[in-house]
This record gives structure tokens, C-alpha cells and sequence, in this order.
């Protein structure tokens, strides 16, 4: 495969390595892009020799009394030790000269590591020390039962990890095939991850469709249990009935106009580089909706973002990244990448609000502002309305109301 011509993603990746057919799997995936980016390669093994050795003292209580006199019982915690460590390096080597022989194959300059210890900690140090920008490893392990959602070795590594992360679910992976999705939802998070989407595209020659998903339910929701408990006193303090149809007829309106215009930018940043990117826009709770549509599309990789529009800085991973990990069934490749689209695909033409309109504005709830400030904004550029006034804002809420 030729190298691509546009900016390079990775340098250094991460091979995860336990010989299961997730991992070989992400072993083949993974030098395709090692290849294409002309990144550095490191396949590590993770084995735990004093956990074992710790787990041979446990039951040493349980042995036989021949075995229980203190002579016989260091003769036998040295041949165990011995035997455990060297065998369990053995292993391990084994495993790194597999994936070496297969990079070197692959026209891939790379390094096998083995490393002993507690295997999702040290996948983290080799990362960290190593300065890989991307973690390669199968979402399930050898452990994997029918009703596991995902490795805890992966998972916990995904959830603490500051490089980009790719889980392998498709064990039986041999070329690429099928769509990139990326899920968009206006965070520079999101768009980080349309880059990286659309240079896999590049890579391997796939489509790229961006997919969005708003959930205009769960204010409705949320009022009706608010009903139920205000006393009405409580409820002309907080104006429920005006707030309620607030929501009915401005609040569901912009969620699906504010995610609209995140596609749409999408598309304008696919097209800058030469991307014809599908569109779709989904309605419900996001991980809901983009987990039954990316089940249902099985594309070949889902991108996500880490975290969302919501993100705090304490937070390791979003919700909606959390639970597409754990329930799509395709590739995922969650990305600590950010990317703030250019001014020129997201600002939109200024208007002059009035001081009076502008104290009207901040008395409406906060989490409704913006959509208002949105929908009134949109109207005025459609007339051509330069100036925002109170009178032009009961214009346009009398509009909605016909």
C-alpha cells in the first residue's frame, strides 16, 4: 500500500498481544495503517509471574504434609518460580517474534517488548514511555465468555490511556470492507475524530458517513416528573406551563436544526479534502440511536470522540463513547484528537441584538438560549433583519405560535 499524501496521524502504535484472534486480528489491521503512515511499530506481551507465584503460596496450606516441611516447601517455591517465570517469558517472546516476523513482512520497522506485571498497567507504561499515539489491541482477550461486552484489559485501557485507542471486535478480520462512521456532535472531540475518519478513508479507500443523534424526549420527560412533585405555588415560580411549551415549540425544533448544522460541517470539512461524506441524523438518546444504526449498517470501523459537547475535565470517557464500546459490534477507534473547524464553516453573520432584547434573552433558562437565540437569528437573516428588538422577537415567537 502506497503512502498517503495527506497528514500523518501516527507515529508510534502500540500492538497489544495475547495470540487471541481479536489480537491477531488487530495485528493485521493495524499494520495496514502502520504501513500507510509510516509509523514505528511495537508489539507487547504482558505476563504475570508473581501473580502466580503469590497464588502458589496461597495454596501452599492445601499441600500434602509431605510437602510442608519448610526445606521442602523453598525447594519448591524455587523450582515453581523458575519454571513459571522462564515459562511465561518464553511465551511472551514467542508471541513478540510472531508479530515482529509479520511487521517485517509487512515492510514495517518495528520492536517486540515483553513485560511483566498487571497486564492493563503496563500496556499503559509501554504506551506512555514509549510515546505511542495509538493503541492497537483486540476488545476481547482469551478470557471472552458469551456474555462478556467487552475486555476489562481493554476497556480499562481505553478509559485511562491519553493516545487514540483502536478495539478489534471483528475476529475474523482479512481486508478493510464497509463504511467509516463517525459519530458528530459539534465537540472539537467529535471533529478530531471526522480527521482521523477521513484519513482512514484515504487509507483504505472506504466511504465516510457522519452521523449525528439529539434526543428531544428527555426535556419532555423531565417536565412531566417536575410536574408531578411542584406544589402550584412552586409552579407559577418556575412557569411550567410557559416553560413546557417553550420546549414544544422552540426547544425540539433547534436540538434538530443545532445537529443538522453539525453535519453540515461535516460535510463542508469532508469536502476540503476531497471526502463526499453521507450525512444522516438520527432522533433519540444518542448512544441508543447510534448503536442500533451502526449495528444495523456494520460498518467497518466506528469512530468516537473520548468525550462530548458535555465533557468535563474530569472526565475519562463520555457516555455515549462508553456505551458504544461495549455494544456496537464493529471496529471502534476512540480518539483523544480535537479539531475546531475554521471559522468560516461554523461562525455565522453577526446581528445586533438591542440591550433590551438582550436582557430578554438572559432571563430565558440557560439551557434553552441558545436554541432560541438560534431560531430568532435565523429568522431575522431570512428577512433580512439586521437588528434584534423585543418587538421582533414577539414577532417571531407569534409566528411559531400560528
Amino acid at each position: 500500500m502506497d503512502k498517503i499524501s495527506l497528514s500523518i496521524m501516527y507515529k508510534k502504535i502500540l500492538f497489544c498481544l495475547d495470540n487471541s484472534d481479536y489480537s491477531i486480528a488487530g495485528v493485521d489491521l493495524g499494520l495496514n495503517m502502520a504501513r500507510a503512515e509510516g509509523a514505528e511499530a511495537a508489539g507487547c506481551h504482558v505476563y504475570a509471574a508473581r501473580l502466580h507465584n503469590d497464588r502458589f503460596r496461597q495454596m501452599e496450606d492445601g499441600l500434602p504434609q509431605q510437602y510442608q516441611e519448610e526445606a521442602v516447601l523453598n525447594n519448591q517455591r524455587e523450582v515453581h518460580d523458575t519454571l513459571i517465570t522462564k515459562g511465561l517469558k518464553t511465551i511472551s517472546d514467542s508471541y513478540t517474534a510472531v508479530f515482529l516476523a509479520k511487521a517485517r513482512s509487512s515492510g514495517v520497522g518495528s520492536k517486540g517488548v515483553s513485560r511483566e506485571g498487571k497486564n492493563f498497567e503496563e500496556i499503559l507504561k509501554e504506551a506512555e514511555e514509549g510515546g505511542c499515539d495509538l493503541i492497537v489491541m483486540g476488545a476481547f482477550g482469551l478470557g471472552k465468555t458469551g456474555l462478556s461486552r467487552i475486555g476489562s484489559v481493554c476497556e480499562r485501557v481505553v478509559r485511562k490511556t491519553s493516545a487514540d485507542a483502536l478495539a478489534v471486535k471483528d475476529p475474523a478480520f482479512t481486508a478493510p470492507r464497509g463504511d467509516i462512521l463517525v459519530a458528530i456532535d459539534g465537540s472539537p472531540a467529535s471533529f478530531g475524530g471526522l480527521k482521523r475518519a477521513l484519513r482512514l478513508s484515504k487509507i483504505f479507500n472506504l466511504p465516510v458517513e457522519a452521523v449525528s443523534a439529539f434526543d428531544p424526549c428527555f426535556h419532555q420527560v423531565a417536565f412531566r416528573s417536575i410536574a408531578g412533585v411542584l406544589t402550584e405555588e412552586a409552579g407559577k415560580i418556575f412557569r411550567f406551563q410557559e416553560q413546557e411549551k417553550l420546549h414544544e415549540e422552540i426547544i425540539d425544533k433547534g436540538l434538530a436544526k443545532i445537529y443538522r448544522d453539525h453535519l453540515a460541517t461535516a460535510v463542508s470539512i469532508g469536502k476540503d479534502e476531497g471526502i463526499k461524506i453521507k450525512a444522516t441524523l438520527l432522533s433519540g438518546k444518542p448512544s441508543t440511536e447510534i448503536i442500533k444504526y451502526a449495528n444495523s449498517k456494520n460498518p467497518f470501523l466506528l469512530v468516537l470522540g473520548r468525550t462530548g459537547a458535555h465533557a468535563v475535565p474530569t472526565l475519562d470517557i463520555g457516555s455515549t463513547t462508553e456505551n458504544c464500546l461495549r455494544e456496537c459490534n464493529s471496529n471502534i477507534l476512540i480518539t483523544s484528537h480535537e479539531f475546531t473547524p475554521p471559522a468560516r464553516v461554523t461562525e455565522k453573520e453577526k446581528l445586533l441584538w438591542t440591550e433590551e432584547a438582550s436582557s430578554i434573552l438572559s432571563s430565558i433558562p440557560a439551557f434553552a438560549r441558545p436554541l432560541v437565540k438560534n431560531m430568532i437569528e435565523d429568522a431575522a437573516k431570512k428577512e433580512g433583519v439586521r437588528e434584534i428588538t423585543p418587538d421582533y422577537m414577539r414577532k417571531v415567537r407569534k409566528k411559531m405560535e400560528e
